[in-house]
C-alpha cells in the first residue's frame, strides 16, 4: 500500500534534515502539487520515495526497508532464483540469443535492461508453484480476475508484487524489479546476473522458453487485433 505521510514525513526529515519541500521537489523531478496532495490524502506513493532517493543519492530500498508493509525488503540472503532471472530477459534476447547457438548470428553483448513488455507476467509464472494467486489473493484481499487483470496489463502494484514474493518464499525484491520500480543493482541483484541465467539454459531450455514466449506474444497479437476489428465494426455500425 502507499506509504503513510507521516511516516515518510519522518523519514524525508531524516535523510535530509536541511532541504526544503520545494528544493526536495526540484532536485527529483516532483510537482509540489503532487506530493502536496499526496500529503494531504495521507498516502504517499512509492516511486515518490524512490525519486526522491535517487535525486539524493541513496538507495530506494533502503527507505522503503524502513516502512511497515516494507519490512524485510533489504533482506539478501535470498538472492533472486535462475527462474526469476531469466523472466527478466525480453523476448527479442531470447531469440538472438537462441539465432547465436544456432550459428546464424552473435551473441547478444548487452541484455535489454529490465523490465520488459511482459516482465511481470513472466516473473509471477516464474515463482508460482500452482498456487500462489490463490495464496495473494487470500492475503491480500484483492480478487484474482483483478489480480490477473494487472498482470495482464504487465503491471502490479507494490505491495501486490511484495506480497506475490511473500507468497512465493522469494526475494522480496523481485517483484519491484519486474514492475519497474527499483533497478536490479538497487535490488542487490548481482552484476550481469541475468546474463549467467541465461548462459546456464541448455539449448533446448533456451528454445522452449523462447518458444513459450512467442506464443503468448501470438495470442496477445491475436487478442488486439479482434479487439481493434470489433471496435471498428462499432464505428462503422455507428457511422
Amino acid at each position: 500500500m502507499p506509504l503513510p505521510a507521516k511516516a515518510f514525513q519522518h523519514w524525508l526529515h531524516s535523510v535530509a534534515p536541511a532541504t526544503s519541500t520545494a528544493d526536495i521537489c526540484r532536485i527529483a523531478g516532483i510537482k509540489r502539487t503532487t506530493l502536496a496532495q499526496q500529503l494531504v490524502r495521507g498516502k504517499v506513493a512509492e516511486a515518490t520515495l524512490v525519486s526522491i532517493s535517487r535525486a539524493l543519492g541513496l538507495n530506494p530500498v533502503d527507505g522503503l526497508a524502513g516502512f511497515e508493509s516494507y519490512a524485510g525488503l533489504r533482506d539478501t540472503s535470498r538472492p533472486p532464483t535462475q527462474a526469476e532471472l531469466v523472466s527478466q530477459i525480453a523476448t527479442t534476447d531470447l531469440l538472438r540469443a537462441v539465432i547465436a547457438r544456432t550459428g546464424g548470428g552473435e551473441a547478444t553483448a548487452t541484455l535489454s535492461p529490465a523490465p520488459h513488455a511482459t516482465s511481470v507476467r513472466n516473473w509471477v509464472d516464474a515463482i508460482d508453484d500452482g498456487d500462489v494467486r490463490h495464496r495473494v489473493s487470500a492475503a491480500t484481499g484483492i480478487a484474482r480476475q483483478n489480480f490477473s487483470a494487472q498482470l495482464t496489463a504487465n503491471r502490479l502494484a507494490p505491495e501486490l508484487a511484495v506480497a506475490t514474493s511473500r507468497a512465493a518464499g522469494v526475494g522480496l525484491a523481485g517483484g519491484l524489479v519486474a514492475t519497474g520500480l527499483i533497478t536490479e543493482a538497487e535490488a542487490g541483484w548481482a552484476p550481469g546476473a541475468r546474463q549467467a541465467a541465461l548462459e546456464a539454459l541448455s539449448d533446448g531450455e533456451l528454445a522452449t522458453l523462447a518458444g513459450d514466449r512467442l506464443q503468448a506474444l501470438g495470442k496477445t497479437l491475436r487478442r488486439q487485433e479482434q479487439e481493434q476489428a470489433q471496435t471498428e465494426k462499432i464505428w462503422e455500425n455507428l457511422g
